[in-house]
């Protein structure tokens, strides 16, 4: 992903309510189900972490990054934006990657 593109899904983002809440157990199972199932519905979300996980955003974004194959897009304090293009209900088209001059 280019820096273009992420700058494009981090605005996009900003319009964004967090859709999940991770709490004190994490990243569990039932999680990753349920952000799998949210990414192909709509390809950019946005999540929250309660105060009582103690765990790290940015390991907790990365983790569920790699089990859904999907991108961090940013961490800002206790929200993660996570972008996975769906398979069958594409809606958001990305900036050509172009080449610099």
């Amino acid at each position: 992903m280019t820096s273009k593109q992420r700058a494009y899904l981090k605005s996009l983002a900003m319009k964004l309510t967090p859709i999940l809440q991770i709490g004190k157990s994490s990243v569990t199972p039932e999680l990753v189900s349920a952000v799998d199932e949210a990414l192909e519905a709509r390809e950019l979300i946005k999540m929250h972490i309660l105060k009582n996980c103690f765990d790290d955003p940015k390991e907790v974004a990365q983790v569920i990054a790699e089990r859904t194959r999907s991108e961090v897009v940013q961490v800002i304090g206790k929200k993660i934006v996570l972008y996975r293009e769906s398979k069958n209900n594409k809606q958001i088209e990305l900036p050509k990657a172009g080449k610099k001059a």
